[in-house]
């Protein structure tokens, strides 16, 4: 499952409110009609249905209203229609807010935020820990730097979420290494010293000046927010 489905057929706007979601912190597909976002919600869910109306082919009325009947998925109309009786019509349909063109990226993303608090409730508050440039997205398991996903392994990862959960706070080195490697591991101690490094080079503009992984000498790590 992804954040964000959004239908929207004039490509440079996709592409700009694409780049500002995934800075939010959001995972986003794109459909630049109505038919191919039916098709790429029956393939993989989504979480809410970022919608314009005038589309090539179907347009987005006859969208919301099929997706409706199906489901419980929130739909958000993004459009340049803005008359009384459009926003009437998209609300009858089953929409669930409606937000006008020109779009305001920070009025977006709040109507946004707001849509999925209301429908996955304190679930999905938790479920994004953000942190200056650094966002983690627990439920996909993503990590990203100013918007741009960062490849990881799992345990580098496990051990990032580890960190960024206990904000502040001084880790032991053997309590990170038996959280994630067990204590029973045939890995030795130095593996976590080497994933701390690999983490450092990934999301810290300086590794060898780290402001987010700070090490606590002769006792463990501790992850700051910025």
């Amino acid at each position: 499952m992804y954040d964000i489905l959004m239908v929207e057929d004039e490509t440079e706007l996709a592409e700009l409110l694409e780049i500002y979601m995934e800075k939010a912190g959001y995972t986003v597909r794109r459909a630049a009609s109505g038919e191919e976002a039916l098709v790429l919600l029956q393939e993989e869910s989504a979480k809410l249905l970022l919608l314009d109306i005038t589309l090539p082919g179907m347009d987005g009325f006859a969208v919301c209203s099929k997706v409706r009947k199906s489901g419980s998925i929130p739909i958000l109309i993004i459009s340049a229609r803005v008359g009384k009786e459009d926003k009437l019509n998209g609300f009858l349909l089953g929409a669930d807010d409606y937000i006008e063109k020109p779009v305001d990226p920070d009025l977006l993303e709040a109507k946004i935020r707001s849509l999925l608090a209301r429908s996955y409730g304190a679930f999905a508050k938790k479920q994004l820990i953000a942190s200056g440039d650094i966002t983690i997205d627990k439920n996909a398991r993503r990590v990203y730097k100013n918007g741009v996903q960062v490849e990881m392994n799992v345990k580098e990862y496990e051990l990032l979420l580890l960190l960024a959960e206990n904000p502040g706070k001084t880790l032991d080195k053997n309590f990170l290494f038996n959280r994630i490697w067990g204590a029973d591991s045939f890995s030795e101690n130095q593996t976590l010293t080497v994933h701390i490094k690999m983490l450092r080079d990934k999301i810290e503009d300086n590794p060898r000046k780290p402001t987010h992984i700070k090490t606590v000498w002769g006792v463990g790590y501790c992850y700051e927010e910025i």
